[in-house]
């Protein structure tokens, strides 16, 4: 082509999308409408892409996982619509073995600049995923959640929805929905209150979620019997719902609270 680009002819581009020059796109790969795929990008084969996505230089998409555990089986990425994928950023294929075999990224996710999503990871709708994240095999991030830069999270963790977790962090074990999550090892700060308000959670909500963690992390309780009191004690809300199904979902147990850090109630 012109710009030097390569378009596989098998390949299913849909209406106004704009391929910049030097890219890559292979045989087995569908672009929906509308999307700008910058220079310098490379498309892998068994991928599927959204409506109006942005792709920036340098990205890789489809690339076979970093997984001792493949051998050469068709797997897949999956993207939704309206995904911003900046530069040089890497989203990996999935994994029969995880049971999976595909690795997806929610509708209005924006990925920054060298984000690195592994094998079989589900990111959600309207996530943030800050420069430098590193993403390991089989890692869930709910929705609306929000991972600040150069932060690690452990294979086949959890991310809760609408968590937000400080720059740097070092994620080991799974962190609820609504939190604050900062500090080494990191723990539990308090509740994303102004996530929620920006969001559209009332006062009446957010009080509610920084109850029933009170209950959980202030209590003195082990977890299992927080969650019943939890269960037992307060009113059915789909925030509490979203708390203790993720808890009793959590494979690698929930982040800890630091006792030296005041949860933050602003």
């Amino acid at each position: 082509m012109e710009n030097n680009s390569y378009i596989h002819p098998n390949a299913r581009i849909g209406a106004n999308v704009e391929i910049g020059p030097f890219c890559y796109i292979a045989e087995n790969v569908e672009i929906g409408d509308g999307c700008k795929i910058g220079p310098h990008v490379t498309i892998y084969d068994y991928v599927k892409m959204g409506s109006n996505c942005k792709v920036f230089p340098g990205a890789v998409i489809g690339a076979i996982p970093q997984d001792m555990k493949f051998h050469g089986e068709i797997t897949y990425v999956e993207i939704g619509n309206n995904v911003t994928i900046r530069e040089c950023a890497t989203i990996n294929r999935g994994t029969e073995a995880s049971g999976k075999g595909v690795t997806r990224v929610g509708d209005n996710t924006l990925v920054m600049s060298y984000v690195h999503i592994a094998h079989d990871c589900v990111v959600g709708n309207n996530c943030i995923l800050v420069s430098f994240v590193g993403l390991a095999g089989e890692t869930d991030v709910e929705d609306w959640a929000i991972i600040g830069g150069s932060s690690a999270v452990h294979q086949f963790s959890k991310i809760g929805q609408h968590a937000m977790l400080s720059g740097g962090s070092m994620v080991g074990k799974d962190v609820p929905p609504y939190a604050l999550a900062g500090k080494r090892p990191l723990s539990y700060v308090g509740v994303n209150v102004i996530g929620l308000r920006r969001r559209g959670f009332s006062s009446e909500q957010i009080e509610r979620i920084r109850d029933i963690y009170r209950v959980i992390y202030d209590s003195d309780m082990n977890v299992s019997d927080a969650c019943k009191k939890v269960e037992e004690t307060f009113e059915q809300t789909p925030e509490k719902r979203a708390i203790l199904d993720f808890i009793a979902s959590s494979k690698r147990g929930i982040i800890k609270r630091n006792p030296n850090v005041i949860a933050d109630e602003d």
